[in-house]
Parts: structure tokens; C-alpha cells; sequence
């Protein structure tokens, strides 16, 4: 999962892509980037860490220029090599710079045809350089020395043509503006809003609408699935769908995890969807268990608090605070190891101990992936003195693995893959465990926006909205996902790195 933006506006977007990379902090820690374009040229910053590590004062004055784009990136793959941060780069046609969030599902062939047919080179082992270098390729076909709009919509749709999976997108193109889409399925989210003052009107792209309203711009809408939208850097706004059959299918997982619960996704507030996961949750637990002796429901800091907060109130029991969260380690779902997540999760959440000893306590997370975490979670509860330990997910079980830029691991990695409620809850150590159903969820989605018919639901149904995942494409996905495998990776990797040079300023 990766964060995107860009900015075109009336004074220089440095500082604003900054500060619009920290809002979507939460969509990726492993690497950031900026690119700004002035007087011909394109300025660019990338490197592994967090956005406020990456961007130092140095940096910042030397991304000059009022058009922009940014990207804050984990790594699906498991690797974090610097040399994967975006934005990603080509100079023909005109210079193009590209950052992407999601997953391209046919990359290798695509790669194939980059090398074989369009006699162009891919430097890393990225699907967001592919995408790039699809774009710029059908743009360079046209053999305009001035793309017009038609021409920059064109392209795109050739890209929807050659490109398969989940990819919202932004590319810069040097001297003429930025262009952003979204995969003809909508998977990934994509909006964008704009700001006037007495300088004119301003435009802003972003993967979660939280980071426009940050900055002070109004949203417009969400990017629709094939659509794309193009502005020129005097602030022209374009905007045409570029795909034949787009059917909205967006990616509920961003509603129940990755995205901040004060943005606005497909018109669907992430906040309120929450709020109902909570109370389907309840109505299940009273539906299993009318008899309860839960004596007090407690979040998994922090995604979960707004459902577990909604439980709580609607079974009428108390809700405590029960963890206390350091909030500089990062999300352990996001770690590329299993050994780092493992470490990390009683570094990253302290129990109040008053507040477990001797009571049934019913903990709330959002989701149970690999279980590491909420097995950790679940002990120390009970060396806090919980007399019981009861588990609830705002999210079914999570039984596949995710092929469109979620991280989910290999399938065998899943703790909920081929084993009942009752194993997982054994496997776990909690008294009982309680799952969200998955057509309570999918309506808990589709009260924010009933126009959207169906989402991307295959974490936790197996069905891929794209259509072209086979057996061959997972077991291939897993040898590349499983943890074992990216601790290989990485120690290959570091044992090839040269030494860092401390006298290199950037």
C-alpha cells in the first residue's frame, strides 16, 4: 500500500507535498519522494524512511517549482531497497515522472514486451516503473513534440489496454502538467480538490481525501475507476474516461484498516463505516451469546477504536482504554519481517494493568492477518490479570492473499487460511472469538454509497475482481511474500549495497 499526491498550484508545492506526505504517512513508512518541476527542469528527492527523516531543509529548498507530485511507499514485495522509492523517472518522451499505489497483476508480461517491443529498459523490479514506462511509450507513439489533452487521454487508455490489476496513479510530465488514474475497477482510491484565492484556482490529487482537507482544499470528487484527470500547469482542468467497461469495485480493506477514519473514499466515510462495523459486531456477539458476561470492551490501538467504541455502546458495557501505544514504532502490518513484527508489538503497546485485573475483557482489533500480533496481545491481557480474554474482529476472516498492493502474506502465512473459528481462537489463546460476517460488512460499505454494486472483497472470499488470478499467479505471489523468502532477499540485497558514503550530502 503506497500514498500519492500532487499539487498544481500559484507558488511552490514543496512544502505542501510535505506536509500532505505526512497526513498519508500511515499508507506506507518504508521509503517517500518528491518531484517538483521549474524552468525546464525536474528536482527530485527520494529515499527509504519516514517522510520526516527523508526531507531535510537542504532538500526542501532545492524542490523548487508550483507543480508537484509525492509518494510515501511500503514495499509488497518485502524489499527496501532505496533504489524502489518513487517517483520513478523516464526523459523520452518530454521527461516524465510517475508514482503509483497498488499492484499491476501482469507485470512480467508486460515487462517482456516494454524490453522486446517498445526497446525500453526496466532498471529495478518495480510494477510502478512498468506502469510508467507503459505510459510514457503510448505517449511517445503519438509523435507529438506538444501533447495536447486528447493526446494525454490516449495514452491512458492504451495503458488500461496493456496493464492489468490496481493502480491509482500520477505522472508529471515536464512543462505541461500532471495526469492522474485509476484502474478501470477503481481498486485503489484516487480524489482530488481545489483551493481558489486571490491567486486563482489550485488542484490537488490524493490517494485519501484526508490530505486535501489538510491543506485547506475543498474536494471536488473521487477519480472514477478509468477515468483520468489531467491538469496543465496554468491550473486547466481536464478531465475524460479513458476506459471501455469501468465498473466501480473499490478495495473494502481500506475501510476497515489502511485508510484514516476522517477521510472520505468513494463517498463513503471511513469513519462512519467503522461505526457500523461496531454495531453489527455487537448484534452478532448478542446473536452468539445473548448471555455474555463481558465486563469491558477495549481497542487495539488505534484503527480499531472507532468500532470497538460503537460495541461498546451499543452492548451498554464499559469502554476503557486499555493499551497505552508508543506511537514511534510504525504499523506492525507493515513490517517486512516476521521477527520485526513480532518484536515490535509489546515495544508499540503497554497494558494499564488496573484496568484488566479480574475482568472479562472483550478486545476489538480490526482485523486478524497473521495473528502475530493479537496472540501477543491476548497474553499480555491475561499477564495483566484478565480473568478472561475475549477476541473480536471488525473485519471476516482473512483466508487469501491480497494481489492488488496489499501486503497480505503467502496464503500458508494467514492464520484464518483453512482452519476454522475454533483453530484460530485456539491458536490465538482468547476464550472466544468473534468475526464480522462479510455480508455485514459489505453493507456496512454500502450504506456510505449504494451506487457501488460490488468491492473488492478477495482477502476474504478469494473472488479477484479482476478476473485473471490463477493458481499459477498465487503460488508464484507466495514464493515471493513468504517471510522466509524476503529474509533471503534481504540479506542478498545488503550483502551487495555499497558502502555508505558519509561525505555525500543527499
Amino acid at each position: 500500500m503506497c500514498g500519492i499526491v500532487g499539487i498544481v498550484s500559484k507558488s511552490n508545492v514543496n512544502q505542501e507535498l510535505y506536509d500532505a506526505l505526512t497526513v498519508l504517512q500511515h499508507r506506507g513508512q518504508d521509503a517517500a519522494g518528491i518531484v517538483t518541476f521549474q524552468d525546464e527542469r525536474f528536482f527530485l528527492r527520494k529515499d527509504n524512511g519516514l517522510v520526516r527523516d527523508v526531507f531535510r531543509t537542504r532538500h526542501m529548498l532545492r524542490l523548487a517549482g508550483n507543480v508537484g507530485i509525492g509518494h510515501v511507499r511500503y514495499p509488497t514485495a518485502g524489499s527496501s531497497s532505496s533504489a524502489e522509492a518513487q517517483p520513478f523517472y523516464v526523459n523520452s518522451p518530454y521527461g516524465i515522472t510517475l508514482a503509483h499505489n497498488g499492484n499491476l497483476t501482469n507485470t512480467e508480461e508486460v515487462a517482456n514486451e516494454i524490453y522486446r517491443t517498445d526497446l525500453r529498459h526496466i532498471n529495478t523490479n518495480s510494477d510502478s516503473e512498468v506502469l510508467l514506462n507503459v505510459f510514457a511509450h503510448e505517449l511517445h507513439k503519438l509523435g507529438k513534440l506538444v501533447p495536447t489533452k486528447d493526446d494525454v487521454f490516449a495514452a491512458v487508455n492504451a495503458v488500461h489496454k496493456r496493464v492489468k490489476g490496481a493502480y491509482a496513479a500520477i505522472a508529471l510530465i515536464t512543462g505541461y502538467g500532471i495526469v492522474a488514474f485509476r484502474d478501470p475497477n477503481g481498486i485503489r482510491p484516487a480524489c482530488y480538490g481545489k483551493r481558489v484565492s486571490e491567486r486563482g484556482t489550485e488542484y490537488m490529487i490524493a490517494s485519501e481525501s484526508v490530505a486535501l482537507s489538510s491543506l485547506g482544499f475543498e474536494l471536488v470528487r473521487d477519480i472514477q475507476p478509468g477515468e483520468a484527470v489531467y491538469i496543465e500547469t496554468d491550473g486547466t482542468l481536464h478531465t475524460q474516461q479513458c476506459a471501455e467497461k469501468p465498473v466501480l469495485n473499490p478495495c473494502i480493506f481500506e475501510l476497515v484498516y489502511f485508510a484514516r477514519p476522517d477521510s472520505i473514499i468513494d463517498g463513503i466515510s471511513v469513519y462512519k463505516a467503522r461505526l457500523r462495523m461496531g454495531d453489527h459486531l455487537a448484534e452478532k456477539i448478542r446473536r452468539e451469546n445473548p448471555e455474555h458476561d463481558i465486563d469491558v470492551v477495549m481497542p487495539i490501538p488505534d484503527t480499531s477504536r472507532t468500532s470497538a467504541m460503537q460495541m461498546a455502546l451499543n452492548l451498554g458495557i464499559k469502554y476503557r482504554e486499555g493499551f497505552m501505544k508508543n506511537r514511534y514504532i510504525g504499523r506492525t502490518f507493515i513490517m517486512p519481517g516476521q521477527s520485526e513484527r513480532k518484536k515490535s508489538v509489546r515495544q508499540k503497546l503497554n497494558p494499564i494493568e488496573l484496568e484488566f485485573r479480574g475482568k472479562n475483557v472483550m478486545l476489538v482489533d480490526d482485523s486478524i492477518v497473521r495473528g502475530t500480533t493479537c496472540k501477543e496481545i491476548v497474553q499480555m491481557a491475561r499477564d495483566a490479570g484478565a480473568k478472561k480474554v475475549y477476541f473480536a474482529s471488525a473485519a471476516p476472516a482473512v483466508r487469501y492473499p491480497n494481489v492488488y498492493g496489499i501486503d497480505m502474506p503467502a496464503a500458508n502465512e494467514l492464520i484464518a487460511h483453512g482452519r476454522t473459528v475454533e483453530e484460530v481462537r485456539t491458536m490465538i489463546g482468547a476464550d472466544w472469538l468473534v468475526y464480522q460476517d462479510l455480508d455485514d460488512l459489505i453493507e456496512c460499505a454500502r450504506e456510505g454509497n449504494a451506487d457501488i454494486e460490488k468491492f473488492d472483497c478477495s482477502v476474504f472470499d478469494g473472488k479477484y475482481v479482476t478476473g485473471d488470478i490463477t493458481d499459477t499467479y498465487l503460488q508464484r505471489l507466495e514464493l515471493l511474500r513468504s517471510d522466509t523468502n524476503k529474509s533471503q532477499r534481504e540479506k542478498e540485497l545488503m550483502s551487495a549495497q555499497v558502502p555508505l558514503d558519509l561525505h555525500n550530502d543527499e
